[in-house]
């Protein structure tokens, strides 16, 4: 298959409503199962600070819905002519379909115009969350800022969506603080280790069978990008999230240490899923398809309900300078 046959030549059918709810992604919401650790840390550390609890994760899932759709609304729009050189992206509806400028504009105002509103009935914590939120996704894919284009700033910028969903989660139970710096680092490396994987498995298969142009033609910055740039990116960010992991828990936890060695095994899972042929890395809305991977997150949430509630008092002496004698 050639790359011209991954979409159409021209958009000669109108968009229909169908088409227009389709940009805006809402059967993605399985991403924003990363609003849950963010719940679940404030419950633990902080106790519940909101007047009220319903009514506080209520406005913030809508809020966190809405304003991912918004930006999504202007990710498929704006990438309509590069997305005609990908194999799967080609056949999304702002491809495939005549629509209207005017109609996607409003579309988009609406969507992010309801998240901010639902923000501001929650809290004002909640409120400058959801505005920063909306202008992640104007930086990343409007020009002239358009970080998207920009080899290893696209990672950084996209992957900032992860700690705005852990924070939203914590201002849910508590929106008196925000996280930890070293848990909003964590999460930051962390999404940016998921994107950088993706991109390694997206240069993997359509480089691999099509070169490097074609793929340059559906992304800018994967002119700059390699088979080994990609990958030794994906360690760093690997390394630099287990290292501000380690630093978060060493300081508010010390037993969900033991929750390490699952959290490495999740990390290597996804690497070598990353690696794989039409890899499920690719699309990370899909991810609760893979049984080994789903495995491994109720392994680990598993480990961390019951590290919540036991004491293990031997693992404070890590936190003290000991050395060995040998005599």
């Amino acid at each position: 298959m050639t790359v011209w046959q991954w979409a159409s030549p021209a958009r000669q059918q109108q968009g229909t409503l169908a088409d227009y709810l389709a940009i805006a992604r809402f059967d993605h919401a399985t991403k924003h199962v990363f609003v849950v650790p963010g719940v679940l840390l404030a419950y633990l550390l902080r106790g519940v600070h909101a007047t009220s609890l319903v009514q506080s994760i209520a406005l913030g899932l809508v809020t966190v819905l809405l304003v991912a759709s918004a930006n999504y609304v202007i990710n498929e729009w704006l990438d309509r002519d590069c997305d005609r050189f990908h194999p799967t992206k080609a056949h999304r509806s702002a491809v495939q379909r005549e629509l209207r400028g005017g109609i996607v504009l409003l579309e988009w105002g609406i969507l992010l115009a309801m998240g901010v509103a639902c923000a501001s009935l929650d809290s004002r914590t909640m409120y400058f969350i959801a505005i920063v939120f909306g202008l992640q996704g104007i930086i990343y894919n409007v020009a002239p800022l358009r970080a998207k284009d920009i080899a290893y700033l696209d990672v950084i910028s996209e992957s900032v969506n992860n700690p705005i969903r852990l924070i939203i989660g914590w201002i849910m139970i508590d929106p008196t603080t925000l996280p930890p710096g070293s848990l909003i680092l964590m999460y930051w490396a962390g999404g940016a280790f998921l994107m950088a994987a993706k991109r390694l498995s997206e240069y993997r298969e359509i480089a691999g069978s099509h070169g490097k142009d074609v793929l340059a033609r559906y992304r800018a910055s994967f002119a700059a990008y390699s088979d080994i740039s990609l990958t030794i990116s994906c360690f760093v960010y690997a390394l630099s999230a287990v290292f501000f992991l380690a630093v978060f828990l060493i300081k508010y936890r010390i037993e969900y240490l033991l929750t390490v060695p699952v959290i490495i095994a999740l990390f290597a899972y996804y690497m070598i899923a990353a690696m794989k042929p039409a890899s499920c890395a690719q699309k990370p809305e899909k991810l609760f398809r893979e049984p080994g991977l789903i495995g491994l997150v109720m392994l680990l949430a598993a480990t961390f309900l019951l590290l919540s509630f036991v004491n293990i008092p031997i693992l404070g002496s890590l936190t003290f300078q000991q050395y060995i004698s040998i005599r």
